[in-house]
């Protein structure tokens, strides 16, 4: 055996020794002198076996309204102790920040900012309801999303029928084009039950308003409370803030109960702002077993911007949107999703003797030769935050959010919360949201288990 013999290897083994190494310094225990291999094996056996592996009689644990055998000994200390591990917190200091940034965009432009507007061809509210209804469980939203499923309800209206779907609900994810997602038969399920909650109280979807006299807490107390039909409290939240913001149910009663639709574009822009706080960084999926990390994270985002917007509102009464889900299209589709990404690339020309900074990838030209009359092919070398770096406003300016007629947030130069985040300042960590693993499905968690000494085991792609 010479797997010791190779440099290659030697470092390798170098590099676990001090990992754990400095494990055990952290917890206060010495050792004095290198691993050998022999006992990085056992190590990294135990170390699987803690994290991956169960056996008989490791018990049980309840979510999904369904009785899981824990996957190892850590599912059952995660479970038990990921609160406290993270410890998340929100910052009443950055909170406050944000509500300033917030009533300035208020002021400067209007209600814009605070309202996605989908384009609805003329549909009715009753039309509208129909389809929102019928695919916010199924994680469609937006725009672009909109448009198309309004185009399959226009070459087919029966597409979106209660009777029909509650028959062949398979036959309707293929009408939506949801069979390209995942899960398909958890999805079934979902439009099976929404269309069972609409048919046992003979109701349409537009109906469900004046059914539970115009409450919208109410509203979302039916959907979510139906086990089995994909209404979360957070999609139950964003198809309620819809039907308010394209005005298919006016004048709602608690509409200000509704929440942000927590999502990894809210928990980034909350994380990298500092409204929410954690003791650690957030684990990888891979060690958040059940997605309790997850499902902590995605309540306290929603805690956080709601703490935001009773600030806003205390300190503005008469200049603050009615609902913390009015903050969501801001927080989640423009900045989330458009400021806070690496959108600023940096090409090099071809010749190596400058760099640029440019709004897209996709570009191959050095403009600094073309804008000299010569042609170079340029690469991409990087790509950045626009808010960390001074040129920023070259990607920034460029969004559809900024510029055009439909823009938003006309004429901006630089995301608005930079005066939160503080981006370019040595304490700002581009901080990541959590990343989900379904619990169920083919390549699940309940597929991943294995018991101890058999081996294997883990996620598939």
């Amino acid at each position: 055996m010479t797997f010791l013999s190779t440099p290659f290897q030697k470092v390798t083994l170098d590099v676990f020794s001090a990992f754990f190494t400095k494990l055990l310094k952290n917890a206060d225990v010495l050792i004095d002198k290198e691993l050998n291999l022999q006992q990085i094996r056992k190590i990294i056996s135990d170390i699987n076996e803690f994290l991956y592996t169960n056996y008989d009689g490791i018990g049980s644990t309840v979510t999904l309204d369904q009785e899981f055998e824990y996957l190892s000994d850590f599912h059952k200390f995660w479970e038990k102790h990921h609160g406290e591990i993270l410890n998340p917190k929100i910052d009443e200091i950055k909170c406050s920040q944000a509500v300033d940034t917030l009533h300035n965009v208020f002021k400067t432009f209007g209600r814009k900012p605070f309202y996605e507007l989908y384009n609805t061809f003329g549909l009715t509210p009753q039309e509208i309801c129909q389809i929102r209804y019928f695919s916010a469980n199924q994680d469609f939203r937006g725009t672009r999303e909109f448009e198309d499923l309004y185009q399959r309800y226009k070459d087919d209206p029966s597409t979106f029928d209660k009777d029909e779907i509650y028959t062949d609900p398979e036959g309707f994810l293929k009408k939506i084009g949801a069979t390209k997602l995942s899960q398909s038969d958890k999805r079934a399920r979902y439009a099976k039950t929404a269309a069972q909650i609409l048919i046992d109280n003979k109701i349409e979807p537009f109906d469900l308003f004046s059914f539970c006299g115009k409450d919208v807490e109410k509203v979302r107390d039916i959907l979510v409370n139906n086990t089995g039909s994909g209404f979360g409290k957070k999609k139950a939240d964003m198809f309620i803030r819809d039907m308010y913001v394209l005005r298919v149910w006016g004048e709602p009663k608690n509409f200000d109960k509704i929440d942000v639709a927590s999502d990894i574009n809210t928990i980034k822009v909350a994380l990298r702002s500092g409204i929410l706080r954690t003791d650690i960084p957030l684990l990888s999926s891979f060690l958040d077993i059940f997605c309790y990390q997850y499902g902590l994270m995605d309540g306290m985002n929603a805690k956080a911007w709601r703490r935001v917007w009773e600030i806003w509102r205390e300190r503005y009464p008469e200049e603050c949107v009615e609902s913390p889900s009015l903050i969501d299209y801001l927080a989640y589709r423009i900045i989330g999703k458009e400021f806070c990404r690496e959108s600023l690339a940096i090409f090099r020309c071809e010749s190596k003797e400058h760099e640029f900074k440019w709004h897209s990838t996709r570009n191959k030209t050095c403009q600094v030769c073309y804008n000299n009359s010569v042609r170079s092919k340029a690469q991409v070398v990087g790509k950045v935050l626009p808010c960390t770096d001074k040129d920023g406003f070259i990607a920034i300016t460029q969004s559809k959010f900024v510029a055009g007629p439909e823009s938003a947030l006309p004429g901006i130069k630089e995301c608005p919360f930079v005066s939160v985040c503080h981006p370019r300042e040595p304490e700002f960590r581009k901080l990541n949201p959590p990343k989900s693993i379904s619990i169920l499905g083919e390549t699940g968690w309940e597929t991943a288990r294995t018991r101890r000494g058999e081996g294997g085991g883990g996620l598939m792609s």
